[in-house]
């Protein structure tokens, strides 16, 4: 069982990456522990801002540093960094062009206990209606690595999403990985195939079930399949880890060959995941599409795995609203 959370991850590059590299810069807002960011703070303390609980200011003062050339890692709860900060990660980050990476930290339901003052299930729609401003939810830590690596080759802003928790494994350490390209972990051949961003959808069948998820979805999707597999329904799975710019390709490649799709996301039903896909899909080649989300409510208190139980935001979940609908 992995034990290591995808926050985590995000640490361990920037520890890599920083001691050969001085423009990265990693701020947070009185949330180094949260953020898994203390062993940055403590091997690099010239190149670590602590802002204290000041989050449009951490992210006015990211944006000035990137300004003058640096590589600003901007951390902080996902549902503060999303909303307390919205004018200035528009504006200063987002408008102003900069070399900030929004990094949103114990995302959608993590903090589940504490209620909807610390859930982020608005950020995917809230950032992403953001000109310039790309938003990612990578499913685990393997992922996540090599997103942020590929980060610290462009100077484009983002707003990235991770949970709190540990998630369980969906790929290996050299995991497939396009940036802005969705990783097809199944593509519904009969045959075991490897995850991969290139799939000759050409030679599939074309009575696909593809699901769509993005973020912590990703590993109950996959693990749908596999139920779906046993069941002899063909299964796509897409894991839309780049939300947006989305992999309209990909997208338009499995619906077109599929009579179902279903979307799987920790977020409210509007204006996410499942909005953008439906967009994609009912454009260019219609088919019926499921929208699996939490509601349009604040949602019960519990431990994020009650919660996705509660709401059918996993595997059965997912593979019942297949055959539900096919």
């Amino acid at each position: 069982m992995n034990n290591i959370p995808n926050r985590k991850a995000i640490c361990d590059v920037l520890l890599e990456k920083a001691k050969t590299d001085k423009d990265i810069v990693v701020l947070c807002s009185d949330s180094r522990g949260s953020a898994s960011m203390a062993p940055f703070f403590d091997a690099f303390p010239k190149q670590s801002v602590e802002v204290g609980i000041a989050e449009q200011n951490l992210v006015s003062i990211s944006a000035g540093l990137a300004k003058c050339g640096k590589k600003a890692f901007c951390f902080s709860p996902a549902s503060f960094i999303s909303t307390r900060s919205y004018e200035q990660a528009k504006v200063d980050v987002a408008y102003s062009n900069t070399n900030v990476k929004l990094v949103g930290i114990s995302g959608g339901i993590s903090y589940g206990e504490l209620g909807m003052s610390h859930h982020s299930a608005q950020d995917i729609a809230a950032m992403s209606s953001i000109p310039n401003m790309r938003v990612y939810l990578p499913g685990d830590r393997f992922q996540t690595a090599k997103l942020i690596e590929a980060f610290l080759t462009d100077e484009k802003p983002a707003y990235v999403r991770v949970g709190r928790n540990p998630v369980e494994d969906i790929y290996e350490a050299d995991c497939p990985f396009v940036m802005d390209e969705a990783t097809v972990v199944t593509d519904g051949n009969v045959k075991t195939a490897a995850p991969s961003s290139q799939v000759n959808w050409d030679v599939l069948p074309e009575d696909l079930v593809t699901i769509v998820a993005c973020g912590e979805m990703a590993r109950p999707a996959v693990l749908a399949g596999a139920l779906l597999a046993e069941k002899g329904i063909r299964t796509a799975v897409l894991d839309m880890y780049c939300v947006k710019p989305l992999d309209k390709t990909a997208v338009i490649a499995a619906a077109s060959r599929s009579s179902l799709v279903v979307t799987a996301e920790e977020h409210a039903p509007f204006g996410g995941l499942g909005s953008m896909v439906s967009q994609v899909v009912g454009a260019n080649c219609p088919v019926k599409t499921i929208n699996l989300a939490l509601p349009d409510a604040p949602v019960i208190t519990g431990k994020s795995q009650a919660v996705f139980d509660y709401y059918g935001l996993n595997a059965e979940g997912i593979a019942g609203t297949v055959c539900e609908n096919r």
